[in-house]
Order: C-alpha cells, then sequence, then structure tokens
C-alpha cells in the first residue's frame, strides 16, 4: 500500500478494563502506521484507566462526565478524531478482537473506492470462532427488518467476496471523515440500538456507498448464539425502529405491517399463559412504542 489514511479508533469503555485491554492489545498489534487511539471511558469504577495508561501509554483517554449512551458517547469521541484530521474513524466496541491484518484489509478494501462512505469487517462470535454473527447487514421488504446476513451460521467461504451493503454492525465500524462531514454524527436520540443502523442508512441517502469487507475479521464477545436480550433492548429496539421508520419515510405497508406485528406480540404477551414470563419486555414494548408516539428519546425512562 503507496498511502496509509489516518485511522482514529474510538472505543467505549464501563467498567470494562480487561476487555478493554484485549482489544487494545489486538489493535495495536496491527501495527497500522498511521493509527490513533482514543479511548472514551464512563465513569469505571475498575482500574481501567490507569491500566490503560500503564500499557498503552500512546492511547488518549477522554473521561466522560455524562452517559449519552453508545450514540452519544461515541459522538464525543468521533468528533475528537475529526478535530484531529481522521480520514477514517473506527467506531469500535470494547469486547471485539481483531485479526492482525483487519485494519490494513479495511482500507485496502476501500483505497480505489471513493464512492465507498462506510466499510466494516466479518464478524465471528469470540466463543465459537470460526461461527458468524454479522457478514454485514440488509433491510427485509416488509417490515424493514434490519437482518444480519449469515448470523450463525459456520464459515465456510460464503461470505468471501465484497458486498455492498445496507449496514454494518456497530461493533466495528469504520466510517470516511467526509461522509460524517456530509451526513453527521451518530443521531443521540437513539441513545442505544439502532443507531448505528440508522446512520449507515443516512449516509447511503447522501450518495455513500456501505461495503462488507470479509478479508477483514473480528471476534465479538457480546453477543453469543443463545443471545437473550433484556427488557431494556426490547424499548429501544421498539423505539428506535420506529424513529428510524420516521426518519427515513418507510413506505405505508412497512408502517401497518409493523404495527400489527408490535400489537399482535403485545396480545400474545399480555394473555397467553405461556408467554407470562414475558411481562417485563412487555411493558418495554408497550413503553416503546408510547414514547415514541409522544417523542421521548434519549435513555429509558425509569417507570414509577
Amino acid at each position: 500500500m503507496n498511502e496509509f489514511p489516518k485511522i482514529f479508533a474510538v472505543i467505549l469503555n464501563t467498567n470494562r478494563r480487561e476487555d478493554t485491554l484485549a482489544c487494545l492489545e489486538s489493535l495495536y498489534a496491527n501495527h497500522y502506521p498511521n493509527l490513533s487511539v482514543i479511548v472514551l471511558d464512563n465513569a469505571s469504577s475498575d482500574g481501567s484507566n490507569q491500566a490503560i495508561s500503564d500499557q498503552y501509554p500512546q492511547t488518549q483517554l477522554v473521561p466522560l462526565t455524562e452517559n449519552l449512551g453508545y450514540a452519544g458517547n461515541n459522538n464525543i469521541g468521533i468528533q475528537h478524531a475529526l478535530d484531529q484530521q481522521a480520514d477514517w474513524v473506527f467506531v469500535m466496541n470494547e469486547d471485539i478482537l481483531l485479526a492482525p491484518t483487519a485494519l490494513v484489509n479495511l482500507i485496502t478494501a476501500v483505497q480505489d473506492q471513493p464512492e465507498t462512505g462506510i466499510v466494516g469487517p466479518l464478524v465471528y462470535h469470540a466463543d465459537e470462532p470460526d461461527v458468524i454473527q454479522s457478514a454485514g447487514g440488509v433491510f427485509s421488504e416488509a417490515r424493514w427488518d434490519a437482518v444480519h446476513r449469515g448470523f450463525n451460521e459456520k464459515d465456510e467461504g460464503q461470505y468471501n467476496a465484497r458486498k455492498y451493503v445496507d449496514w454494518i454492525s456497530g461493533c466495528a465500524i469504520m466510517v470516511r471523515r467526509d461522509a460524517i462531514l456530509q451526513a453527521g454524527l451518530i443521531d443521540p436520540r437513539f441513545f442505544y440500538y439502532w443507531e448505528e443502523t440508522e446512520w449507515c442508512k443516512r449516509i447511503a441517502r447522501h450518495g455513500w456507498r456501505v461495503l462488507f469487507a470479509p478479508e477483514a475479521k473480528i471476534w465479538h464477545k457480546g453477543v453469543q448464539r443463545e443471545y437473550n436480550p433484556s427488557p431494556n433492548v426490547t424499548y429501544y429496539a421498539v423505539r428506535n425502529r420506529l424513529l428510524l421508520l420516521r426518519l427515513h419515510q418507510a413506505p405505508w405497508q412497512v408502517w401497518v405491517r409493523t404495527w400489527i406485528y408490535y400489537l399482535r406480540t403485545l396480545l400474545a404477551w399480555s394473555f397467553k399463559p405461556k408467554w407470562a414470563i414475558k411481562k417485563d419486555h412487555r411493558h418495554a414494548l408497550w413503553q416503546g412504542m408510547t414514547d415514541f408516539l409522544f417523542r421521548r428519546w434519549g435513555k429509558r425512562p425509569q417507570l414509577s
């Protein structure tokens, strides 16, 4: 490669010292010659800051004074990166591990593609290293469901080709400087969940393309095969999905199918005995629907 664009990696840490240190180790092991790293620390009390400073003094540590969620917190790091003339901003979860060539492979994939504004790697489950978590994402036609390509499939080379997709998993998403300047930062109203999906869709609406580059590989600890989301995830998934539909003017058919799906789910969780265990999720679903209607964004309010 004749030129190494400036990459700023942005990692958000909240009391995940060991995961963050392991992530940094794999990141610096890439030996990418034009890399800077920002760790946003969300009021950690587990000694993260000292450990990072001791082991990786070249890392920029940015303390956060307020929890603004995945969206708002990462925006602080993204802005720091832009202010320091980043060519690409690589937003990463603290619980991922990178292959030693991941950064070079991501940059190589976009080197001769000036129309590509976002690029992302092949993501595996950390506890099943040859099982795919995400090979890029697509939207379904019926309800605009955000679907991971290859989810829980054993990697047998079926996703070895680069492909333009609809969105990239937020656990590791690299975005071009000019695309951010044109389309804006992550929408802070989302707080958590669907925020990277909306960001990809908004950037694409500005004419940029979203590329899946399978030669770049990472492993993500946060979502296992038998992932059971919490009621908070149900809340944000419902409210924020509806917000995305509104922001991007989804067709009326998508709205109808989505509302019917949510209302049928709400009724099932309310009256069918086998779903009694879904009581907390039922409350979260209802709250997500009503908060969307009343335009209550940001962190989920705690009901009394």
